[in-house]
């Protein structure tokens, strides 16, 4: 039996300070660590905010400085293929859909974009795979945007259920949700889609939950290099090393589960012959007593 394939998505947001090294760096370490991909977004602060919301909030003005230099698009893409790594980005305009068409694997749409119908519609027309987060949304809003970008021609469609809390109690992580999209997306879409879990909670009990219980075929989770990324202090990024064991963990379960046939395993076949022999409920069996010596051998328990 070969193990289904998880990916693990690493993603930056908004912790590369704007600087092209600490962005490369990023793409490293999330290849190192096992990922498949690693994911950028590309945004203005003046196209992702009302002029309302910016004249009265200096704190969503501030947010320029998590901006990502369209510049650096080229070399990240360059990056990703030297590491083997798919680059994915989330465009919250659609000037920013057109200006990563040319470098990214995928397109990622987050949970606040979901109302938007042009950004969804533009996204599906450039041919690329889509990944949607369904965070905060109702399932008729789900419903709504999954034929949107059926009929603007998305054929490769990945689904996250994800939580917009930030980070997320475990208990709220409702992770039984997962099936709940699958079997939305399976009514929609000849076939349905791919389902995952977009992770804010920062818990390996959850991560191992969603792809083991729930099937969960991407886990996509908050990224930082060194505790030091502008959103680390919120609490639902992972560093490195934590996140390595999570993936390693969550990927040799799978190798647990074996072909299901009931027959003795490799290193159970030694002690076969050790078994209680049903003549007289000793150990070993009869055929193994008479030639048996020590040796460098241990008693069997």
């Amino acid at each position: 039996m070969h193990p289904p394939r998880v990916q693990f998505v690493a993603e930056v947001s908004s912790n590369h300070h704007r600087s092209l090294e600490r962005c490369l760096a990023f793409i490293d370490r999330a290849a190192e660590i096992g990922c498949d991909a690693v994911k950028f977004q590309l945004f203005r602060v003046d196209e992702l905010f009302a002029p309302e919301i910016l004249e009265r909030s200096p704190a969503h003005r501030a947010r320029a400085d998590w901006e990502l230099p369209v510049s650096f698009l080229p070399s990240l893409a360059e990056r990703a293929r030297e590491r083997g790594l798919a680059l994915g980005c989330t465009p919250f305009s659609l000037a920013a859909v057109e200006q990563l068409a040319p470098y990214v694997s995928f397109f990622k749409i987050a949970s606040y974009e979901l109302l938007w119908d042009p950004l969804l519609r533009a996204c599906a027309s450039k041919g690329h795979p889509v990944v949607l987060s369904t965070g905060m949304a109702r399932t008729d809003e789900v419903s709504h945007a999954l034929r949107v970008l059926d009929h603007a021609g998305c054929r490769d469609l990945t689904l996250l259920h994800c939580v917009s809390g930030y980070p997320t109690p475990v208990a709220e992580a409702n992770l039984s949700a997962i099936e709940t999209l699958r079997r939305l997306a399976e009514a929609l879409r000849p076939g349905g889609c791919q389902i995952g879990w977009s992770d804010h909670s920062v818990s390996p009990a959850v991560l191992q939950r969603a792809v083991h219980r729930y099937g969960a075929s991407m886990v996509e989770f908050h990224l930082d290099l060194d505790g030091e990324g502008a959103e680390f202090e919120a609490g639902h990024c992972w560093l490195p090393g934590d996140i390595e064991t999570v993936i390693r963990d969550v990927r040799s379960g799978f190798v647990a589960d074996g072909s299901g046939a009931k027959t003795p395993a490799p290193s159970e076949i030694d002690d076969r012959a050790w078994r209680a022999d049903p003549r007289d409920g000793l150990r070993p069996l009869e055929g193994l007593r008479a030639h048996w010596r020590p040796d460098a051998q241990e008693l069997d328990s």
